[in-house]
């Protein structure tokens, strides 16, 4: 009986070992608060994001990214990489002066996306920005540019509600 309670004790705290280092280091789950990224992610959305990719790569334009700050933690998307210029002039993004087609944007959301820029983004920076253009609060107005250290992963997919379970990719 004493073996049998050893090993069940054994097996449990292996589990809540491995699922330590797994919340920790590759997994983790954020709620979408807001409607800055409508309409690819909703208010109230559980996302997973993956903490592991970015010590193996670097953000990519078009990932969507967790931003850890002090106060709160934000769900945007990667436009400008570092020593990328970002300008939106018409209504239309251009990153190092090449206009760039946003497939993930409706037409109403790239009509709403007011000139900004040009701006040069810093080595070891990025510029991101919500999906939901006219509401967003982003690299252009209040977030300003985003330091590497602060994305602490990238959203894989929408877990809750069920109904809405999708990759974000």
């Amino acid at each position: 009986m004493a073996k049998e309670i050893w090993e069940w004790t054994k097996a449990i705290i292996i589990a809540i070992i491995l699922a330590f280092i797994i919340r920790s280091f590759i997994f983790a789950t954020s709620v979408v608060e807001g409607a800055s990224m409508h309409p690819t992610l909703e208010n109230g959305e559980r996302v997973v994001f993956n903490k592991a990719i970015y010590y193996l790569s670097e953000p990519d334009r078009g990932d969507i990214v967790i931003i850890q700050r002090p106060s709160k933690n934000y769900v945007k998307r990667v436009i400008g990489l570092p020593n990328d210029v970002v300008e939106v002039k018409n209504h239309s993004l251009y990153i190092n002066s090449q206009k760039q087609t946003q497939s993930y944007l409706d037409d109403e959301a790239i009509k709403s996306t007011s000139d900004f820029g040009p701006i040069t983004v810093p080595e070891g920076e990025y510029f991101v920005m919500g999906d939901n253009r006219s509401i967003s609060k982003d690299s252009r107005n209040g977030l300003g540019l985003i330091k590497e250290d602060e994305i602490i992963g990238r959203s894989e997919l929408i877990i809750y509600p069920f109904d809405e379970f999708s990759l974000t990719r």
